[in-house]
């Protein structure tokens, strides 16, 4: 059996399970924001827990009201220039937690369809393993799916997003942090043509001066919105200064959920 190891546990979040569990347990006590419906698709931060891991606990936290059978995690390549997207073809995805088991089958049809790659050097990429502890701990039942891109057209993962929530037994958690080492000012300003595209599901206002890192994920799941009349919930924004007190250079996070 083969298994996508985990390759930055001890560096973006801890390598030892108690620790990760001691992270929830501070975010849970923090709070939530409820939405009772049944989430589709989730837009994730992907830094450090300790700087983006209470916005990511909203959205996953969403988790609680869906029956999916698999989530299909989507992320930017950070490390490895690629032109294209790789879909994960390991047999499971380990965590500090425990493995969860990678939908295989799915994955190789995804792969077939939309004519794919798998390319493993692109699978040791920190935006899609940072969420799969959150998975594995409010969701465990879950399988998943692993698609990491480089250069990639936006309205063509818009569209396979759109065929993939054709099948409810799929919700898909897109993965990206905002603007990077900008003060705080200019970080929130930046970020609000960001969250406005999303809060008004228009895809066409990521080409204002949104700098997210996956914004290419971003515009893809917001046409997919558009595609299925899907609402959204901005769950939260927020920058680094929150955990670091330094507001002259900050990256900035946000978490919505499309229903």
């Amino acid at each position: 059996m083969s298994a996508r190891t985990t390759a930055h546990a001890g560096s973006f979040y801890p390598a030892q399970a108690s620790e990760i569990e001691r992270f929830f347990k501070a975010f849970e006590e923090m709070g939530n924001v409820d939405v009772p419906e049944t989430p589709r698709a989730l837009i994730v931060p992907h830094a450090g827990y300790m700087y983006s891991g209470f916005t990511a606990h909203l959205a996953f936290e969403q988790l609680r009201h869906s029956s999916a059978k698999r989530a299909i995690v989507i992320g930017p390549s950070h490390r490895v220039a690629f032109h294209g997207m790789s879909v994960s073809l390991f047999d499971e995805f380990a965590t500090p937690l425990g493995a969860l088991t990678i939908d295989k089958a799915y994955a190789e049809r995804l792969k077939e369809t939309y004519r794919l790659a798998f390319e493993p050097a692109m699978h040791m990429e920190h935006s899609t393993e940072v969420q799969m502890p959150f998975i594995k701990h409010y969701a465990p039942q879950l399988e998943v799916v692993e698609m990491v891109y480089g250069a990639f057209d936006p309205k063509t993962l818009g569209a396979i997003i759109t065929d993939l929530l054709k099948d409810e037994e799929n919700i898909v958690v897109i993965s990206t942090d905002l603007s990077h080492f900008y003060t705080e000012e200019e970080a929130n300003r930046l970020d609000n043509i960001c969250l406005n595209a999303i809060d008004k599901r228009e895809p066409s206002m990521m080409h204002s001066g949104c700098e997210a890192c996956g914004a290419i994920g971003v515009e893809g799941v917001l046409i997919a919105a558009q595609n299925d009349d899907l609402n959204v919930k901005l769950l939260d924004y927020r920058t680094s200064s929150w955990a670091t007190k330094d507001t002259s250079n900050v990256v900035g996070y946000t978490s919505a959920v499309f229903y």
